[in-house]
């Protein structure tokens, strides 16, 4: 039995919540008297609730994201009705902004809006002593890494052996990119790196072969992240077949030669670099306060695929203010020329509490008012092309992403990939009214029936490559791990 509950709602499996083990780090005595539970989205409302409820919680503090919200609601809903007593906290950075606009906030008891570990160790021994604070909304206190506990001995053991662990060597972005909450943030703070590499040893030492940094800018200092490769290279060199696998997220403009040398020694598969283009259009970075030198990032971009194996995993945002459909589509083209492994197609979303507002009425940005908030229309992009762009995006990760058709993907793309691969998205919708659950068969049976007899295409279409391993996907790491979540 646990008196407090740290749960949240995971999008897989795979994702252990980092958050929710900051938190219970940081509890000081408290920890002993708390216990985490995280669920899958997914999962039966009343099945969850069943199982909080098993554990006799005083506490139940819940962490909300985008990504979870209408679950977490229905959740905070049932356990309102059948477990009065039970006080609720929330926090993440959904419920961080705009509070009095969302009814999960109205059901719980309490809100820690921001950083969460100090504000709610405080809230938590305040509720178990019977003296609750007057306010509802609680203002999280922002915590020197220096000062906090670090949470990795709560991976468990089946997290080690089954799951991508979260790990973080700062917190906070330097830069003001208004479609992310990080632009909220006042710079980046450092983790005291020596004790980073000791729980990273301890970790190895654990069985842990698989790490996911979700620092925003983990090249923004080199030394620091030369220290951390270095590390990684040595279990590699110690255990050279026993391979460790380390994700990071790159400045797409700054690569000195230094950690142009730490990349280049990784063999193929054991890193995976995520780096964020979001737009090559330089109004519009100007407009979303975005500082990038394009030629710099794409120089990197080429050098990265053609001098390393390093895994690139590069992202471009559609529905941006200022960009209409011509300039996504150079934009893609010039990404596609580069050849990442991956590129990860997204459709602007209103976070919560991000600047990108202030563009609503002088681009006429058209959100949906519901979870994940994605942006319908422009007064660049219409409707009807934003919800071709959605296609597209889920087409390009079943048919390029996936690397099951590398020759007839080159030949469907040809010298306009924008344009074609559009073209093949419209016939493919049109064709099959789906975007989701295309078997094998039929995924080849599409292709085929575009490219028809083309010469070269035989080959590819009548024996599929096998489905390429590649990391897993990166698309929603936590992002604002201090939060209660």
């Amino acid at each position: 039995m646990a008196e407090i509950l740290l749960t949240t709602i995971n999008t897989r499996y795979a994702h252990a919540s980092l958050g929710l083990r900051c938190l219970h780090a940081n509890l000081g005595a408290l920890a002993r008297r708390a216990a985490i539970v995280e669920f899958v989205s997914g999962a039966r409302t009343e099945t969850m609730l069943e199982r909080l409820l098993a554990e006799r919680p005083r506490v139940v503090a819940i962490g909300v994201y985008i990504w979870n919200v209408l679950e977490a609601t229905r959740l905070v809903a049932q356990m309102r009705r059948v477990a009065p007593q039970v006080r609720i906290v929330l926090g993440g950075p959904e419920v961080s902004h705009e509070t009095d606009e969302q009814r999960i906030c109205s059901l719980a008891d309490h809100v820690v809006t921001g950083p969460g570990e100090a504000s709610f160790a405080r809230l938590a021994a305040q509720l178990l002593d019977g003296s609750p604070p007057c306010a509802r909304v609680i203002a999280g206190k922002e915590c020197d890494p220096a000062t906090l506990e670090l949470p990795y001995p709560l991976y468990s053991d089946r997290d080690i052996a089954q799951r991508h662990l979260f790990v973080e060597a700062s917190r906070g972005c330097p830069f003001r990119c208004e479609f992310c909450l990080s632009a909220l943030d006042r710079g980046a703070r450092p983790f005291p790196l020596e004790r980073v590499l000791e729980q990273l040893r301890a970790l190895h030492a654990r069985g842990a072969r698989r790490f996911r940094f979700v620092d925003r800018t983990f090249n923004l200092k080199t030394g620091t992240s030369l220290a951390i490769l270095e590390f990684f290279q040595g279990c590699l060199r110690a255990a050279p077949h026993d391979p460790v696998f380390a994700h990071f997220e790159l400045i797409p403009d700054r690569l000195p030669a230094p950690l142009r040398s730490a990349i280049a020694s990784f063999a193929p598969g054991t890193i995976q670099l995520e780096i964020g283009i979001q737009t090559w259009n330089p109004q519009v970075q100007a407009l979303i306060s975005r500082r990038q030198d394009n030629d710099a990032a794409e120089e990197n971009l080429r050098w990265l695929r053609t001098s390393t194996g390093a895994h690139l995993h590069v992202d471009l945002i559609a529905g941006l203010p200022g960009e209409d459909l011509a300039s996504f589509g150079a934009g893609f083209d010039r990404l596609v020329a580069i050849a990442p492994q991956e590129i990860q197609l997204g459709i602007l979303k209103r976070l919560r509490g991000a600047p990108i507002a202030r563009h609503t009425e002088s681009h006429g940005l058209r959100f949906n008012p519901d979870p994940p908030y994605n942006v319908l229309a422009t007064d660049a992009i219409a409707f009807e092309d934003m919800q071709r762009i959605a296609r597209f995006s889920r087409y390009w990760e079943i048919f390029a992403n996936s690397g099951r058709f590398p020759r007839a993907l080159a030949l469907l793309l040809g010298d306009a990939p924008f344009a074609r691969f559009m073209q093949f998205c419209d016939w493919v919708w049109t064709n099959s009214d789906a975007t989701h659950a295309f078997a094998l068969r039929r995924q080849r049976e599409l292709l085929a029936g575009w490219l028809g007899e083309q010469p070269g295409i035989a080959d590819e279409l009548s024996g599929v490559a096998p489905r390429v391993r590649r990391p897993a996907s990166s698309a929603t790491p936590p992002r604002q791990a201090r939060h209660l979540a």
